[in-house]
């Protein structure tokens, strides 16, 4: 038979039977055609879950006469039949010691040792190999090294994508091959508007996972290139595009606006995990999308039982850094009690610790479980673990016990011993914008005169650090800032820069919320200075009035 007709006919067949009683009609057939069939047959019997029906493909005579050939045979065989046959039958999962394997396997490695075969034929060996639970990584890099040799600029966007995912697994902590990945980054950047959203995706993971950080062009033009598919990825491969994003540290307002509508839509069918990493990238990033987070929301109070505990605290964390509550707070918060009451066990301490230490950032006070939490039992845990109690982790315990103290105090359950406590609270690397901080203050200075009466990163006996720190006697006039008799009212100034808000918004992180209302509740008026207020304050007359207005609202204006 002719083989396009052949190929047409096969084609056209969707179960193994139709496929061997086709075969079974024909006297001769090519090692090509013979291996396409294998091919089709992997097709239509292997999908997610392995082979639907083993027993009566493996078992099947036609099948049985074709391996038989296929091994005795294998010297004589083209490379396309080689090839082919070599990825039909690992998807149709033969054991790779079989006699069978092994005389193929043989046959591609003497063959490539020889120089023999194509760039085509190097990557469909490669993705045999890469197919295997132990491939032979001495192959691998052989076809690398032959590779390195061809004309990248012909090689088609799946060869080139085939060469990253061989890298990926061949190249150590050297930089043996860094020549070859500046050569294929630099031609992938050309044809990036041609690559699918597999291709998309596996070039970013293999991008990350080979450190590639100089190769900024590729990763931008990738980065938007991957918008246009974000409907399309399968989940696996939308984890590794927002990875690639976190990994980067790239942002795409385009990006974020198409997750915004493609999220909602999705969030019922979508794998937990590929959700989680939506939650982890928004919250890495501060961005705060409304339409993402209340369709999480929803998803977690429809299924949250059947997540893991880790997919639990990634999903609902991010409310708590970002201080943001959905609609549907109340059965949110409700679903999550009633997941911790019955798993409270299955949770990794330091996961527990910060999934209600969130919960705190947007009052939603766990008392319920915090007789566990400062239980010697459980900070013996957390001490046996990585990190230990470490400051940050002491840090998020000291602010439960001070949320409790302050803000639960009903609650009369164990108390966290000094021990355990911090002397003052972490600042975020970044939370203070001191260009913003050094206006305020010469707005300051205009407005009072001396510097003698404001302090500026004043600490305090309740772990909180305030930006600025003015002093009042009982009669409103302003005290010196160093004097600690007299002292009638406390003001504290948050001079709040971009970097305490979430992005493009005015809503301001679960850290800073928390911290300005437990500055209030401990007896401080706060007086937020937001960097939204003040950036179009062109002169320092200007800055004065405003915070006039801000911190003295009941006083006479500034004299001339």
């Amino acid at each position: 038979m002719d083989e396009q007709l052949f190929f047409k006919k096969l084609n056209s067949l969707c179960t193994s039977k139709d496929i061997f009683d086709f075969l079974s009609s024909l006297e001769v057939m090519s090692d090509t055609m013979a291996s396409g069939a294998l091919q089709r047959i992997s097709e239509v019997e292997v999908d997610d879950n392995g082979v639907k029906n083993p027993e009566e493909v493996l078992e099947n005579e036609v099948f049985r006469a074709l391996c038989f050939q296929f091994e005795f045979e294998s010297s004589k065989l083209s490379n396309t039949g080689l090839l082919n046959a070599l990825q039909a039958l690992i998807k149709l999962r033969i054991d790779p010691q079989s006699t069978l394997m092994a005389s193929l396997l043989s046959e591609g490695e003497e063959r490539l040792g020889k120089g023999q075969l194509t760039v085509k034929n190097l990557c469909a060996l490669g993705e045999s190999l890469l197919e295997l639970e132990r491939p032979s990584w001495a192959m691998l890099e052989q076809i690398v090294n032959h590779m390195q040799e061809k004309d990248i600029e012909k090689w088609s966007p799946r060869e080139m994508v085939m060469v990253y995912k061989m890298l990926q697994v061949t190249v150590s902590e050297g930089e043996q091959y860094q020549d070859l990945l500046n050569r294929m980054n630099s031609v992938t950047l050309t044809i990036v508007s041609q690559l699918s959203p597999k291709f998309t995706s596996i070039i970013l993971n293999s991008l990350v996972v080979l450190h590639q950080t100089q190769a900024v062009p590729l990763v931008t033009a990738l980065c938007k290139h991957s918008v246009k598919h974000i409907p399309y990825f399968t989940g696996d491969e939308l984890v590794d595009v927002l990875e690639a994003f976190l990994y980067f540290g790239h942002r795409e307002q385009i990006f974020t606006e198409v997750l915004e509508t493609h999220v909602p839509k999705s969030i019922f069918t979508m794998h937990p995990q590929t959700v989680s990493k939506v939650m982890q990238y928004c919250c890495r990033k501060m961005i705060l999308s409304k339409p993402i987070f209340d369709a999480v929301a929803e998803g977690f109070i429809s299924n949250g039982d059947r997540f893991t505990t880790d997919q639990i605290a990634e999903y609902i964390i991010p409310f708590g850094t970002l201080n943001y509550l959905p609609p549907c707070a109340s059965s949110l918060f409700g679903k999550l009690e009633t997941i911790l009451h019955t798993r409270f066990s299955h949770f990794q301490p330091h996961t527990l610790l910060k999934l209600l230490h969130s919960c705190v950032l947007i009052q939603r006070y766990p008392v319920n479980f915090l007789p566990k939490i400062f239980s010697p039992y459980f900070l013996q845990q957390l001490q046996a673990q990585p990190p230990g109690l470490d400051r940050t982790v002491t840090s998020q315990l000291t602010q439960l016990f001070l949320t409790v103290t302050l803000e639960c105090p009903f609650y009369e359950g164990p108390k966290l011993l000094p021990k355990y406590q911090v002397k003052a609270f972490l600042k975020p690397h970044s939370s203070l914008d001191v260009h913003l901080l050094k206006r305020v203050k010469t707005g300051l200075l205009y407005l009072l005169k001396k510097r003698i009466y404001f302090a500026s990163d004043v600490s305090t006996p309740y772990f909180y650090t305030v930006d600025i720190e003015i002093k009042l006697d009982e009669e409103g006039f302003v005290l010196p800032a160093a004097q600690c008799e007299e002292v009638h009212r406390r003001i504290a100034l948050c001079v709040d820069g971009r970097n305490r808000f979430c992005v493009n918004s005015h809503n301001l992180l679960g850290e800073e919320a928390i911290k300005q209302r437990h500055l209030q509740l401990l007896g401080y008026e706060v007086v937020q200075i937001p960097f939204f207020d003040i950036e179009s304050l062109q002169n320092c007359r200007k800055m004065a009035d405003y915070l006039h207005k801000k911190i003295f609202p009941h006083t006479y204006g500034l004299s001339c």
